[in-house]
């Protein structure tokens, strides 16, 4: 095995085009690394490698002992090596690596949003316009202009992995629970549309010191601590000392909006929610974390027919669809007769 590696960079093979028996070569960031035994006692390595488009496994069988003791889990490494499945998953045999200590790009190791920055930082501003409260529409300003703040903003993701887990996902999210926010409140008029549109801006900007995301996303000290819910509340609390005036009482809701938002203990919350806008905000979060993982989950999925591999977080298999080819989605009577396209059944005239 060639550990010391050759002076030439090889070509980068992303990991999403990767399929069984191609060769592989490239840089990946090590984002796992486990040295086992087979039950003969021969010592193994298994790694978890990734770049932007998805993670994969890959396995050293020699001197792996060796091997590991070269590089650790953040690092990046250069590698050469042959692909394979185990499981129904690729999964890569390592035949050369080595550390790579030159400069990097990043790009190459982190995904970003699809969408246009700037132009989620204008919409989401817009949207904080519309706060009638003064008091709130005072707090959520000294975020909006704080140079420092909206600078990790517009960068950060909205969680190591499942949901917006990339560049500019904390945005994204944050500006598409606000937007359902404001929908929310059209529909149900009882609620206070402010303390909400306020609470959807807020709920997550504890992740921002909650994650480090330079090369990978992982853990903060103070985020395995504290985690990004308490974090959040601090953050709030810290602008709330230059506006003397503020209401105690809203602060108070709109603190328990953010400490309540993921709904359960057993979620993380500390708090559950206890009044209609902590109910509406949670369910908004939710349900915008499941529609982007899922999403991303069934795009990523390589398992073979029509169900996904088993999803570890939701504990069952999803439905990707008749893998016999596309259903027929024309319309028919039940004689089998050929119908227009507005009624699956003919219905009674008006």
């Amino acid at each position: 095995m060639d550990i010391e590696g050759k002076a030439k960079q090889p070509p980068h093979t992303w990991i999403k085009d990767i399929q069984e028996n191609a060769k592989v070569e490239g840089d990946y960031l090590v984002t796992s690394k486990t040295v086992s035994q087979t039950r003969q006692g021969s010592s193994f390595l298994t790694l978890t490698l990734s770049d932007r488009t998805g993670t994969v496994e890959a396995r050293v069988w020699e001197r792996a002992q060796e091997v590991a003791a070269q590089f650790k889990e953040g690092d990046i490494v250069t590698i050469t090596g042959q692909a394979g499945t185990y499981r129904n998953q690729i999964q890569i045999q390592i035949h050369g690596l080595k550390q790579n200590k030159s400069p990097v790009d990043p790009s190459i190791f982190q995904e970003s949003t699809s969408r246009d920055i700037p132009q989620m930082l204008s919409e989401l501003r817009k949207l904080s316009l519309r706060i009638e409260n003064r008091y709130l529409r005072a707090l959520i300003e000294t975020f909006m202009t704080d140079h420092d703040f909206i600078s990790q903003f517009r960068k950060a993701p909205a969680a190591k992995t499942f949901h917006h887990n990339y560049r500019g996902g904390l945005l994204e999210h944050t500006l598409s629970v606000a937007k359902m926010a404001v929908l929310v409140r059209e529909h149900y008029p009882d609620l206070d549309g402010d303390l909400l549109l306020s609470g959807a801006i807020l709920h997550d900007i504890g992740k921002m010191d909650e994650l480090t995301f330079d090369l990978h996303i992982d853990y903060s000290d103070q985020g395995r601590l504290l985690g990004h819910i308490v974090l959040g509340v601090l953050m709030v609390e810290e602008k709330l000392k230059a506006l003397t005036d503020f209401p105690t009482e809203l602060a108070l809701r709109l603190k328990h909006l953010i400490l309540s938002h993921h709904g359960e203990f057993d979620l993380g919350s500390p708090k559950r929610p206890k009044f209609l806008e902590a109910f509406a905000l949670h369910l908004i979060d939710d349900l915008d974390a499941k529609i982007n993982g899922l999403s991303r989950f069934l795009s990523d999925d390589r398992q073979e027919g029509s169900w996904t591999a088993f999803n570890n977080l939701l504990q069952r298999y999803l439905f990707k669809g008749d893998s016999s080819g596309k259903a027929d989605t024309s319309a028919k009577d039940i004689d089998g007769k050929q119908q227009g396209q507005r009624y699956l059944f003919p219905v009674p005239d008006e």
